[in-house]
């Protein structure tokens, strides 16, 4: 079996980066046989930092012998010639819309920095930071008692993908989402713990294959019963027979990338 082919991928902005990053990562998301190495450059806002950027580009062009892919959201076109200006393939966000936005309303655009809070409106940026915040709070079962305020709450076994998916759907669509890893003793019994149940509306299973779930358990304790094979396969089995009796939605992180299974969430609210 031939190696993977492997690319330098560069998200670059003058603001948080999280557009660059979250359009770019679900375009490269489609070429599953290429492993990306992702560098991002946040708050490139002058002349000084955006030549920084394109030396570390060419550098790296240099070292890999291949050109790094660069997904920008530059809004000022200055800054943006001097990212094009290195040996890559340079992918800027806001020129691909901006044109065919222009043409469309008749009238050219700002050209400034943070009119996307602007246009979007204090309240849902806010929306946004309070939903992170949330998130982060009731990581990994914590505070469970707060669960009235939460929009989701993914549930599954231990490594299987509910802090990250929690996260990107708190950056990405600002929802409040707690997360709950079931212990060995709530394994131990017939159906989900009480205190998900009283939310089931809000409960969203994830689930992942055991022998991934098993690879992933070993870097993180290695040898350890945690993460045999064989507890892996009980553990999930066990967990989607509850899934199934509580009768809420459930979806497979094994190959599937965070953004898909975070799109996969958010149809599931909308069916709601």
């Amino acid at each position: 079996m031939s190696a993977k082919q492997k690319r330098v991928v560069f998200f670059i902005s003058d603001r948080t980066g999280l557009t660059a990053e979250s359009y770019g990562s679900s375009l490269l998301s489609q070429f599953p046989g290429i492993e990306f190495t992702s560098i991002k450059h946040t708050f490139v806002d002058n002349e000084l930092q955006a030549k920084q950027s394109a030396i570390v580009i060419e550098a790296a062009s240099k070292t890999s012998g291949t050109q790094p892919i660069v997904f920008t959201t530059m809004v000022k076109p200055s800054l943006q010639k001097i990212i094009e200006s290195a040996d890559a393939c340079v992918i800027s966000l806001f020129s691909t819309f901006i044109g065919p936005f222009e043409c469309t309303l008749g009238e050219k655009s700002a050209h400034t920095l943070g009119l996307s809070r602007d246009v979007i409106g204090d309240g849902s940026y806010q929306k946004r930071l309070d939903a992170i915040d949330y998130s982060l709070a009731h990581d990994d079962g914590i505070r469970p008692d707060q669960y009235d305020e939460a929009e989701v709450i993914l549930v599954g076994v231990s490594r299987c993908g509910k802090t990250p998916t929690s996260l990107l759907l708190a950056m990405s669509h600002s929802i409040y989402t707690a997360n709950y890893p079931l212990t060995e003793e709530d394994l131990e019994a017939d159906t989900l713990p009480a205190v998900l149940l009283k939310h089931r509306e809000k409960l969203i299973g994830l689930t992942i294959k055991s022998g991934q779930l098993s690879n992933i358990r070993e870097k993180r304790r290695p040898n350890s019963h945690y993460a045999s094979l064989h507890y892996c396969k009980t553990e999930i089995k066990i967990a989607e027979a509850m899934f199934q009796r509580a009768g809420i939605p459930c979806f497979d992180s094994t190959d599937t990338s965070i953004e898909e299974l975070a799109s996969s969430v958010m149809k599931s609210i909308g069916n709601h």
